[in-house]
């Protein structure tokens, strides 16, 4: 006989989790109590809504579902944020929720929220556990659906008696390996398609990659001399130094790679949705009318035809596809080579530092830090304006080299440096984040001390919700409302949970101020003083201020 908490975590460890992240509520004491001497590292988190993040880009990092436990009412829905990260990041990710006695469901009892129908729009699953002998089957039941077809966010919420109440049930196993669905056949077909194309274009994306899945890439496009892109905020599948990277289909997208993709007359997209970002808002590729061939590969088959007609669907992971690309050898097709040297040029074009305003220049800084961290140092950020420069300027290493919401969330770059840097703690690991986006997760500096995740966060400090205040000088002009910020000492916050903190307020000083943060051994804050006017790498608030008035 074991009580409900202690058969959750066995389930757990047959999973393979090794780490959950948490901030505990009396609904789940029984799960606390399991994951005491589980041998399972619980990372106690300062806000819920932080620790669903790290819990979402630990998925990221590792490719298994992230697990995450939370109380009820409040606690649940701080956590949604999360939540919604990982719905619309694809990525596989278990929530438990402490809940109320069973028995006094329908009352409004204290904390009482009908998870089932609260979460139903934003993950893919949400359940409850009225059964302490069912814990097993809806567990295994939670991880195969987090991982199945497009990865997503299951929800279980736990009753407190049933979490209490012991039962006699054997475990499951965990989830069982599925092998390589890619024959050759289907190879042969998309490479038959692919090699009668005259201007191609690769697009990679999507949630589940690897170190390995970068590597095939790279062989791939090396064997085939293609041009490959990445969608938004997945720039790590593939180095973006390698000289057949032709950059990234992103908000504020480089004009010339939107101009490469109307003009691409096939697109082989790897991994990725066609969504509105990729496709600038489904204009540079009309889905009524393509006027291109277009070959789709994606787990999900509900996927595959959603919006755009693909000549050729194959539902299949991304990792077993690529991997089977890169076994290939060259075939004949049109040579390609002037177009992907050119696409590769526009990029290092796009990529060369544009002057902004004030005595800090923010591109000189991505610029710079991009060729000064190791090889296999880790980005994060959120979001912000500030991630525009990000986006434009850095070099992103091969994965797990960059990781940032496509939800477009704020405040998920410093939870997920921590998650990142407990992963991999032999790596450097810098979180970008604007004074908006830190204040909404800062308090994570105390789980940074606690389990030793030894991060730098670069805080891009304009005094103001930087994006909203671009739109409205864009919109009307001169009438700033609602997005002036006030900001803390930033250095002496750092030192207050003792970290490092050092202000820069000239370009040439953040190099020094840099390594000085890395070599503290500490979570450390290098606080930029920008200019209020550099809006974006190419806007400033006197062309936004023309622009509306044209």
């Amino acid at each position: 006989m074991r009580h409900g908490g202690r058969i959750l975590v066995d389930q757990l460890k047959a999973q393979g989790v090794r780490r959950v992240f948490s901030v505990p509520g009396e609904s789940f004491l029984a799960a606390l109590d399991g994951l005491h001497d589980s041998g399972i590292q619980n990372i106690v988190c300062r806000h819920e809504g932080g620790a669903a993040m790290m819990a979402e880009a630990h998925a990221k990092l590792t490719g298994q579902p992230g697990v995450v436990f939370v109380t009820r009412g409040p606690g649940a829905t701080n956590a949604a944020s999360g939540i919604h990260v990982a719905m619309q990041d694809s990525t596989p990710l278990i929530m438990f929720v402490g809940q109320i006695d069973n028995r006094h469901r329908d009352r409004e009892a204290f904390q009482e929220v009908n998870y089932r129908e609260f979460f139903k729009p934003i993950a893919k699953w949400a359940a409850e556990i009225d059964h302490t002998d069912r814990l097993p089957e809806y567990i295994s039941r939670a991880f195969h659906q987090a991982r199945a077809g497009r990865p997503g966010p299951v929800v279980l919420a736990l009753p407190e008696n049933i979490l209490s109440a012991s039962a006699d049930v054997p475990d499951l196993p965990g989830v069982a390996p599925t092998p390589p669905s890619v024959c050759s056949e289907q190879i042969d077909a998309v490479l038959d398609m692919l090699c009668k194309a005259k201007r191609p274009l690769v697009i990679a994306g999507g949630s589940v990659w690897s170190t390995d899945t970068a590597h095939h890439l790279v062989h791939f496009a090396d064997t085939f001399g293609l041009p490959v892109c990445a969608t938004f905020r997945r720039m790590d599948r593939i180095d973006n130094r390698h000289p057949n990277y032709a950059g990234d289909l992103a908000v504020g997208m480089n004009p010339k790679l939107a101009q490469r993709l109307r003009d691409a007359d096939c697109l082989l997209v790897l991994g990725s949705r066609l969504g509105d970002i990729v496709t600038g808002g489904y204009e540079l590729v009309d889905p009524a009318r393509p006027d291109k061939t277009i070959i789709h590969i994606h787990p999900d088959p509900d996927e595959l035809g959603r919006v755009y007609r693909p000549d050729l669907a194959l539902a299949a992971p991304a990792v077993d596809f690529i991997a089977k690309l890169a076994g290939r050898d060259a075939r004949t097709h049109p040579d390609w080579a002037e177009w992907t040297r050119a696409a590769h040029a526009e990029y290092l074009d796009w990529v060369t530092p544009v002057e902004t305003p004030g005595a800090v220049k923010l591109e000189q800084v991505v610029h710079q830090l991009s060729d000064h961290l190791p090889e296999d140092a880790i980005v994060t950020n959120g979001a912000g304006n500030f991630a525009a420069f990000l986006h434009r300027y850095l070099r992103a290493r091969a994965f797990p080299g960059h990781l940032a919401p496509t939800s477009g969330s704020m405040g998920y770059g410093f939870p997920a440096a921590i998650a990142a840097k407990l992963e991999h703690p032999e790596r450097t690991v810098v979180c970008f984040a604007g004074d908006g986006c830190f204040q909404m997760t800062l308090n994570e500096m105390s789980t940074a001390r606690q389990h030793g995740a030894n991060i730098i966060v670069i805080l891009c400090n304009n005094g103001q919700y930087g994006t909203i205040r671009m739109h409205q000088e864009k919109t009307y002009p001169g009438r700033v409302s609602g997005t002036a910020l006030f900001n803390p000492d930033y250095a002496a916050l750092a030192a207050a949970y003792g970290g490092y903190g050092e202000r820069v307020e000239r370009t040439e000083d953040f190099l020094p101020a840099f390594d000085r943060a890395v070599a503290a051994g500490l979570p450390a804050i290098v606080e930029l003083v920008l200019d209020p006017d550099a809006l974006s790498p190419s806007l400033t608030v006197a062309k936004a201020q023309a622009l509306a008035q044209r």
